[in-house]
This record gives structure tokens, sequence and C-alpha cells, in this order.
């Protein structure tokens, strides 16, 4: 299994950034689909998390400027982000919690994460 995010860059503050991640290998279903987030110094954490219902959570910090999606046809989730600010700079991960079989449980799976900086 593999996750291959795409999408990062160079933007101005109030600019908008779409990322990506597609998911390929023996998937048999993503279950919740998340972006995660490291700044130089913090820990990662999370940004936003979709589910396979459809249900949405973002971190506060976002709220309102960043929107999640997902393709589940194409195993594909996206991160719309608007209205950057400067605080937003930082290494961006996809996350998938998928089975590989049904009957496995559960596994978390990575990104090699994608640069988003944004200038003030």
């Amino acid at each position: 299994v593999q996750l291959v995010e795409s999408g990062g860059g160079l933007v101005q503050a109030g600019g908008s950034l779409r990322l990506s991640c597609v998911g390929s290998g023996s998937i048999f279903l993503i279950n919740d689909m998340s972006w995660y987030r490291q700044a130089p110094g913090k820990q990662r954490g999370l940004v936003a998390t979709i589910t396979s219902g459809g249900s949405t959570n973002y971190a506060d910090s976002v709220k309102g400027r960043f929107t999640i999606s997902r393709d589940n046809a194409k195993n594909t989730w996206n991160l719309q982000m608007n209205s950057l600010k400067p605080e937003d700079t930082a290494v961006y991960y996809c996350n998938a919690n998928l089975k590989v079989r049904a009957w496995f449980p559960n596994q978390a799976y990575w990104g090699q994460g994608t640069q988003v900086t944004v200038s003030s």
C-alpha cells in the first residue's frame, strides 16, 4: 500500500492550495481519510478527517478555511486550503485507516509528506 501526496508549494498569505492524496496497492477499503501537519519544532497534529460516511472533523485553527473531500472510487482525498496564513506553513501528511483484506483489522498508513509554505 502506498499513499502519495501532491499539491504542496509556496503561496502568499490569503492564497489557496489544494492537496491531493492517492492510495494505491492492495486496498480493500479505506475508512477514515485524514490530513496531518507538522511545523518545525512542533508535533504532528490533525488538520482534518473525513469518514467513510462523509462526516468531517477539523482542527479549530482551520475551520471555515479548509475543506476535506474524498472520492472513494479513486481512493483519493483532497484538502482545499483557502485564506492561508503564515502559521499554516508545515509539512502536510495524508493518513488513511484502511483494510487490505475484509477480515484484516484497520491499519494506519502515511504518505511521505508535502511542504506547504505561506509567505507573509
